[in-house]
C-alpha cells in the first residue's frame, strides 16, 4: 500500500498553485461535471457542458435509480448500463510544466475510455482494478484551461451481482519530477521476524522519463507504529534514460511489534529520492511484521496455528451503492468483526485501497480475489470479453498495488471457473495466472475457489495453485484431504443460507420459495447447493486439517436475489422471475447493516465472550395455543427458557440437539442433528419470553423479548456522534419503531420521513427489505421488521447536523451529530 506525501495546494475554484517541494499527489475529486447518456463529442475540449450536472467524486450514477422490471434484478434492477462522461476544467501552473504529470483512477466501472484537451490517452476495460495515464504532453500550461473526459460503457449482463456504475472511487492528479518512484514502487517484505529482530526488505523502483543517465541517491526510513524512527539506510544508485532501476536495500529492526489479528501493528516507511542533495521525490508506504505459513495441517500465522472464521464480501455498500466511502467500509468490518470473523474473501475481484487499509489496521486477513471469470464465460457480457488481452496486466497490477499489505496472506485467481472442467486447457489457464501472481509476489501463496466435485482434481487443475479453496463440499473434506494429501484445503465458500431480518415464517420447512417472496429468519432456507451453517461447524470440526471456511456472506448485496430468480421472457429480463425480489438474502446482516439472527449464530461459534440470543419475535396475534419454534445461539454451556415466568427447561449445550431439515447436493439424509443451538416448542401466549445463559452451573446472561403494542414512537440511535468535517465522513442513524414501553415493533412498517439541517446532508436511506423499490436517495423510508436506517455526509464545514424523524401518528424525534 503507497501514497505520495501530499505538498498543500491551495485551490481556488479550478485554479490550484504548486510548490516546489516533493512530489505530490492531488485529490482530484471535486467539481465534475456529469451527463448520463451518449455524448457525441464530449471527447473534445471545446465540447458545452454548461448544462452537466455538477458533482464531487467519488460517484455511482446507478445507485440513484429508479428500480425497474426492465433491468436485470440479476444485477440489482437499477441501471447500471449504459453510457456515462464526466468532465473536469482545470488550469495547470506554468511552474508544472516539464513536470511528469499523471492522472490516476482507483476505479471506473466500467471500460474507461479517457481524453485530455481532445487527445486520447488511454482505455482499461476492467472497473475493479486502478489504473493511470501520463498526461503531461496532453496539457496546456499557459494559464488556460483543460479539460479531461472520461466516457464509461457499462454493459447490461456484465456481473452476475450489482457492480454499480460511474467513477466510484478517487482520482488523484499526480505531478512529479522526471525522475520519481513509479506507480506502486515500493515492494516491503519482511523476511526475517522474532521479537528481538526484524529485518525490512525494501525493492523500491525509481523511473526516470528524462533523456540523461541520473544518480539518484534513495533514503528508507522506517518509523514504529507509535512514530519513533525505527531504523534507516541510504543507498545510491545510476538510472539510465527512459529507463528504470530498483533500489534494494534491507535494514535491522529492533524488537519489532508484531502485526497479528489481535495487535495490527503498523509501521511506515518513508522513500526519499535526492539528486544532487536535494529532494526530488518522497513517498509513503504502509507495511507490517507478520509471518504466514501454509501446510496440509492448517494455516499459521506468526507462527501460531490460526483457523478461518471468515466471510465473502462483495463490494458494495447497499445503499450507497459501489461509491467508495471509507467510514462505510470501515463500518462493515467493525460488524464483521464483532460476529467474530478473522478473515474476508474479497469476492470476486479487488477491492478498494481503502478497504485493504482497514483490514491493515482492524486486524483481519485477506483473501485478494482477482477474476469471477476467465476465458469460458458465466454471463455475456462479463470479464471473458476482456481475458485475453488483460488479464496478465489486471492480475499483475493487483498484485502489485496490494503485496505489502501485511492483511493480505493469498492471492485467489478466480472463482468458480469454467475451465476447471477443461482437461486439455483449463490448468494451463491456472497455471499462467500463478505464475504472474508470483512474479510479482513470490512471498504469497495462490488460490482458487473450486465449486465442482471432482473434476478439478481429477484435471490437474487445482494442484496449479498453492492451495485449494473447496466450495460447498463439506462432506468431501476427508475424502479430498486423503485423496490429495498434498493439497491445502480450506472452504473457500460455505454455508449459503438466506434468510429475511425478523421475518419467520410457519410452519418451520424448507421452501425453494414463499409468496411473500422474504426467507424465513430460522437459518434453514437456501438453494439446492446450501446446507444451515451448523453443517459446516460440524465437518470444520471434523477435518481439523482444514484451515477454516468464508461463508457466503458477511452481508447482503445488491443484485442475485436468489432463491427467488430465473428468467422471465415476459418481463424481457434475464432474472426478474419474482420481481421485485432484486438484492441477496444470503447475508448474515442485511442490507442496512443489522445484524440478522444468523449473525448470532456465527457469534456463538466464532467467539468466546459470554453472548446469548434468542429468536423469534414474540407477537404472534392469531397464534395462541400454538407452537411456536424457540431457538437460542449462545456459546453459554446452557440456557434455561421461560414464558411469563414458567420455566420450558433448561437445554445443554452439545448435549440437547436441534432437528434442522437439510437437503442440499451430496449430502446423505434429510435432516441434522444440530448441538450448535438449543431450541424448544412453545404454546404462544402473548407477554414474554426470556432465556438465562449458564457457565459452570452459574447464571450469567439473560435475554427477554416482550410482546410488543401498537406502535407508539419512532426512536433514534446513531453509530457515532462526531464525525470529520470532511465532506466524507458519515454518521449512521438506527430509526425504530416502538411501543410506548420502548419494545421494537417486529411487524411495524411505518413511513418515516426525515428532514436536515445544519453542517451535513442525507444522501442515503434504506430498511433491508430485499423487495422494497423504495429509492435509496429519497428523504423517507417504510420500516422493516421495525427497523429503517438514515445516513448522514458531513460538509467540510464544523458544526452540527441536526436530523428529525417523523411518522404518522407516531411521536417524533430528532438527534444531533457533531462535525469537527
Amino acid at each position: 500500500m503507497e501514497k505520495k506525501i501530499t505538498v498543500y495546494a491551495f485551490i481556488f475554484s479550478i485554479l490550484f498553485t504548486f510548490q516546489e517541494l516533493n512530489a505530490q499527489d492531488l485529490n482530484f475529486n471535486d467539481s465534475w461535471l456529469f451527463y448520463n447518456d451518449v455524448a457525441q463529442g464530449a471527447e473534445n475540449s471545446n465540447f458545452d457542458d454548461s448544462s452537466w450536472r455538477k458533482l464531487d467524486l467519488p460517484h455511482d450514477w446507478a445507485i440513484e435509480g429508479p428500480f425497474d422490471v426492465k433491468y436485470n434484478a440479476r444485477s440489482g434492477g437499477l441501471p447500471f448500463h449504459g453510457t456515462g462522461w464526466y468532465r473536469k476544467h482545470f488550469v495547470m501552473p506554468k511552474n508544472t510544466k516539464g513536470k511528469k504529470v499523471r492522472i490516476d483512477f482507483e476505479g471506473a466501472m466500467y471500460d474507461a475510455h479517457v481524453w485530455v484537451n481532445g487527445k486520447f490517452v488511454g482505455n482499461r476495460p476492467y472497473g475493479y482494478i486502478g489504473f493511470e495515464f501520463d498526461i503531461s504532453d496532453a496539457l496546456k500550461y499557459d494559464g488556460s484551461q483543460n479539460v479531461i473526459s472520461v466516457r464509461l460503457e457499462p454493459k447490461d449482463l456484465s456481473s452476475r451481482w450489482y457492480p454499480g456504475a460511474g467513477i466510484y472511487r478517487s482520482v488523484w492528479l499526480k505531478i512529479d519530477n522526471p525522475v520519481h518512484v513509479e506507480q506502486w514502487g515500493a515492494y516491503i517484505t519482511t523476511p526475517t521476524i522474532s521479537e528481538k529482530l526484524g529485518v525490512v526488505q525494501n525493492e523500491t523502483t525509481i523511473e526516470n522519463n528524462s533523456s540523461k543517465d541520473v544518480k539518484v541517491s534513495v533514503k528508507q526510513e522506517y518509523f514504529s507504529p507509535n512514530g519513533e524512527l525505527a531504523a534507516s539506510i541510504d543507498d545510491e544508485i545510476v538510472v539510465k534514460a527512459n529507463s528504470k532501476e530498483v533500489s534494494g536495500t534491507w535494514v535491522n529492526v529492533n524488537n519489532p511489534k508484531i502485526w497479528d489479528t489481535e495487535n495490527p501493528h503498523l509501521y511506515k516507511a518513508v522513500t526519499t529520492v535526492y539528486q544532487n542533495g536535494k529532494v526530488i521525490d518522497t513517498y509513503n508506504s504502509t507495511f507490517g511484521f507478520r509471518s504466514i505459513s501454509f501446510t496440509t495441517e492448517g494455516f499459521f500465522l506468526n507462527g501460531k496455528k490460526v483457523r478461518f472464521n471468515g466471510v465473502c464480501l462483495h463490494h458494495d455498500n447497499g445503499a450507497l451503492g459501489s461509491a467508495v466511502y471509507r467510514r462505510a467500509d470501515e463500518r462493515k468490518l467493525q460488524i464483521m468483526k464483532e460476529m467474530g470473523v478473522n478473515a474476508i474473501r474479497t469476492s470476486h475481484n479487488p477491492p478498494s485501497r481503502e478497504f485493504l487499509e482497514l483490514c491493515d489496521e482492524l486486524g483481519l486477513l485477506v483473501l485478494d480475489e482477482a477474476f469471477d471469470v476467465w476465458k469460458e464465460e458465466k454471463v455475456e457480457n462479463g470479464y471473458n470479453v476482456f481475458f485475453e488481452e488483460w488479464a496478465e496486466r489486471d492480475i499483475k497490477d493487483m498484485v502489485k498495488r496490494d503485496r505489502n499489505h501485511p492483511s493480505i496472506i493469498m492471492w485467489s485467481t478466480g472463482n468458480e471457473i469454467h475451465e476447471q472442467h477443461d482437461k486439455k486447457n483449463g490448468w494451463k489457464v491456472a497455471k499462467m495466472l500463478h505464475e504472474y501472481c508470483k512474479a510479482i509476489d513470490p512471498t504469497r501463496p495462490t488460490t482458487l475457489g473450486m465449486n465442482n466435485f471432482e473434476a478439478p482434481y481429477k484435471m490437474n487443475f487445482a494442484a496449479q495453485s498453492d492451495i485449494a479453496g473447496v466450495n460447498y463440499k463439506p462432506t468431501k473434506y476427508q475424502y479430498i484431504h486423503e485423496t490429495y494429501p498434498q493439497l491445502a484445503l480450506y472452504g473457500s465458500e460455505t454455508s449459503s443460507i438466506t434468510s429475511s431480518r425478523g421475518i419467520y415464517h410457519l410452519p418451520m420447512e424448507k421452501y425453494t420459495t414463499h409468496e411473500s417472496l422474504h426467507v424465513t429468519s430460522y437459518d434453514i432456507i437456501g438453494p439446492p447447493w446450501a446446507y444451515p451453517p451448523d453443517v459446516e461447524f460440524y465437518y470444520q470440526e471434523q477435518n481439523p486439517n482444514i484451515m477454516g471456511e468464508f461463508m457466503w456472506t458477511g452481508f447482503d448485496y445488491l443484485g442475485e436475489p436468489t432463491p427467488y430468480g430465473g428468467k422471465d421472457n415476459s418481463t424481457n429480463g434475464y432474472w426478474n422471475g419474482h420481481w421485485p425480489s432484486h438484492s441477496s438474502y444470503f447475508g448474515a446482516v442485511d442490507l442496512a447493516g443489522f445484524p440478522k439472527d444468523r449473525f448470532f449464530l456465527y457469534q456463538s461459534h466464532w467467539t468466546t465472550k459470554p453472548m446469548i440470543h434468542l429468536l423469534p419475535h414474540w407477537n404472534w396475534k392469531g397464534m395462541e395455543g400454538k407452537n411456536i419454534p424457540v431457538y437460542c445461539y449462545t456459546n453459554l454451556d446452557a440456557a434455561e427458557l421461560f414464558v411469563n415466568g414458567k420455566s420450558m427447561g433448561k437445554k445443554v449445550k452439545g448435549k440437547d440437539l436441534t432437528e434442522l431439515i437439510v437437503k442440499f447436493s451430496r449430502f446423505e439424509g434429510d435432516s441434522f442433528q444440530s448441538k450448535y443451538r438449543l431450541s424448544w416448542d412453545v404454546p404462544y401466549e402473548a407477554g414474554n419470553i426470556k432465556v438465562v445463559g449458564y457457565k459452570d452451573g452459574k447464571q450469567v446472561l439473560v435475554e427477554q423479548i416482550n410482546t410488543a403494542g401498537k406502535p407508539y414512537q419512532v426512536k433514534l440511535s446513531v453509530d457515532r456522534s462526531e464525525i470529520q468535517a470532511d465532506g466524507s465522513d458519515l454518521a449512521y442513524v438506527t430509526v425504530r419503531i416502538e411501543d410506548k414501553n420502548g419494545n421494537l415493533c417486529p411487524n411495524a412498517d411505518n413511513l418515516v420521513k426525515f428532514s436536515v439541517k445544519g453542517a451535513g446532508e442525507l444522501i442515503a436511506v434504506d430498511n433491508g427489505n430485499q423487495i422494497s423499490l423504495e429509492s435509496f436517495q429519497a428523504p423517507q423510508r417504510k420500516a422493516f421488521s421495525g427497523m429503517c436506517l438514515a445516513i448522514l455526509k458531513s460538509s467540510k464545514n464544523a458544526g452540527k447536523i441536526e436530523l428529525t424523524a417523523k411518522s404518522k401518528r407516531l411521536k417524533s424525534t430528532k438527534i444531533t451529530v457533531e462535525t469537527k
